[in-house]
């Protein structure tokens, strides 16, 4: 043997090596790769799970969004109804008010005319009467013309008048 190599040591050693590295292999490697494939598995299934939860959080978030616009369009719907029915009642009592004031305007109407009839022919029986009064003074007096007497009565009470 030259170089002093000794063969069956160095399969010796190879043998040791291959011991050793299936028992490390064994011992070491396939636990630590079991325990990492857990860890890794575990970790996923909580990522899943974020993202599940992260999905349902952003379906209720949008289900949420849904009913505030829903809850928006009815209470602008609201609203609208509300000045509506405002409106409605405004112009209602403004109909009312317009007809108040047109039966005030049509009674004051009325009485204004039944007032204007009233000293209209208050006037003519006045005038009757002053005109009887005067006929009855004139035919009182005896020798004039009575519609002279009428003239003189007339004037004299323009002249009395005027004082």
């Amino acid at each position: 043997m030259p170089l002093n190599i000794d063969v069956q040591q160095i399969l010796l050693h190879w043998m040791n090596l291959a011991i050793l590295a299936g028992g490390l292999y064994f011992l070491l490697y396939k636990p630590v790769k079991q325990f990492m494939e857990k860890r890794e598995a575990y970790y996923r299934g909580l990522e899943e799970t974020a993202a599940g939860k992260l999905e349902e959080a952003e379906q209720a978030r949008l289900a949420y969004q849904a009913k505030l616009d829903g809850a928006d369009a009815e209470i602008r719907e609201a609203r609208a109804k509300a000045q509506q029915a405002a409106q409605q009642a405004a112009d209602s009592q403004i109909a009312q008010a317009q007809e108040q004031a047109q039966q005030i305007v049509t009674k004051a109407r009325a009485e204004a005319e039944q007032s204007r009839e009233r000293a209209l022919r208050e006037s003519q029986r006045e005038l009757r009467e002053l005109a009887a009064a005067a006929a009855m003074k004139l035919a009182s007096k005896p020798g004039t013309d009575p519609f002279d007497q009428f003239l003189n009565l007339a004037e004299g009470g323009k002249a009395h008048e005027g004082r």
